[in-house]
């Protein structure tokens, strides 16, 4: 297993190339394809899955069948942690967006590295936090009645994990589909697209030929009501 990647992870970046060879020897090194569910939703779990490669998005189907997106995590991200501290079952399911690599951690290692390692029970404390903010502002979101409001909090949501600064403004370096948008802000689809093709011609954003949004500096001054975490 490749430590540079593993070191990429926000969990274990604090960690020295020692202390990391201890981790990696604990971990099993799994593949998944495009669309294949890595985890579950209602599954019992017991492993903790370290994305080394590619990107996964957490899911939630409602009763009638709509998939709703929770979350879109790229390499670097990790899951199923929840499980493994309260013993609960897997809230939600998750799938691979394109083939992906990935470690798994049991929970009797998991427990052990926390305990052993200070560094990673601060960094762990850190994310779950940052996770909580974020469903504060999921909930926000989905209060604002108004399409055009809800679908710039979603994008702004997007630049904290996936944002790249650049002089024409912020890129989204992930690939957004007006239905991706769809499933994520609980907007229909046309609605997404009239808000898009706004935006657009208001030179907010940017659809960029690789399907990233670029948010332009006249996206980022705008006022539009939404409140930071």
């Amino acid at each position: 297993m490749n430590s540079k990647l593993l070191k990429k992870t926000q969990l274990f970046h604090s960690l020295t190339d020692e202390e990391m060879e201890q981790i990696i020897n604990k971990m099993i090194l799994k593949q998944f394809k495009k669309n294949e569910i890595i985890l579950y939703e209602e599954d019992t779990n017991e492993f903790m899955y370290v994305i080394l490669l590619g990107k996964v998005k957490v899911v939630r189907t409602t009763e009638d069948g709509k998939e709703i997106i929770l979350a879109i995590h790229k390499s670097g991200s990790f899951f199923g942690e929840m499980s493994l501290i309260d013993g609960k079952t897997s809230p939600a399911s998750v799938i691979a967006i394109e083939n992906v690599q990935i470690a798994l951690l049991a929970k009797k290692d998991f427990f052990s590295i926390v305990f052993l390692h200070n560094k990673v029970t601060g960094n762990l404390l850190k994310i779950l936090c940052t996770r909580l903010r974020r469903c504060w502002d999921t909930i926000q979101l989905l209060n604002f009645n108004n399409a055009s409001n809800r679908t710039k909090m979603l994008l702004l949501m997007l630049t904290e994990e996936h944002g790249e600064k650049t002089p024409e403004g912020t890129i989204l370096n992930i690939r957004l589909t007006h239905q991706n948008i769809s499933d994520m802000t609980g907007l229909t689809r046309e609605s997404v697209t009239r808000v898009i093709d706004k935006l657009q011609k208001q030179k907010e954003i940017i659809v960029l030929k690789n399907r990233f949004i670029c948010l332009t500096h006249r996206f980022m001054r705008k006022d539009v009501n939404i409140p930071t975490s």
